[in-house]
């Protein structure tokens, strides 16, 4: 069972079993291949409470990632299964930080942790108070 202690909530989970373009010439996952699981988990995130980030965006809202982390902890290799879980940790006055928590196939170990700091900002590139519409969907 995964450790809730810190996590926050809401939280969402993505299943995602890895294919063989996403891993290494030794097996195992690139380590830039996280990253697109954050984006992947974060996506289904915001829809799983409300929207698409599609839809998002077509309200007037960005959010450019102004900062990544990943700390590696385990290797993930080819068909292996993970779930990312991620929730958003702070919100700023006009940015948002999300978390995430990857985890092997039975929840137990974790793989890898991250967090993004994303930019809130409007079509023309300039910040933004993150709009009450977007905060209320969590």
């Amino acid at each position: 069972m995964t450790d809730t202690r810190s996590f926050p909530t809401p939280d969402a989970w993505l299943p995602h079993r890895v294919s063989y373009g996403e891993t290494d010439a030794m097996g195992r996952v690139y380590y830039g291949e996280y990253l697109h699981l954050f984006e992947r988990a974060r996506g289904l995130f915001i829809r799983e409470y409300g929207m698409s980030y599609a839809e998002v965006e077509r309200r007037g809202l960005l959010l450019p990632v102004r900062e990544a982390q990943c700390r590696y902890r385990k290797p993930l290799g080819y068909d292996d299964l993970a779930y990312i879980r991620v929730g958003i940790s702070q919100w700023k006055r006009a940015s948002i930080i999300f978390v995430y928590e990857i985890y092997d196939e039975t929840k137990t170990d974790i793989i890898a942790t991250g967090m993004t700091e994303h930019a809130c900002v409007d079509p023309s590139g300039k910040p933004q108070r993150i709009p009450e519409w977007f905060r209320s969907i969590f």
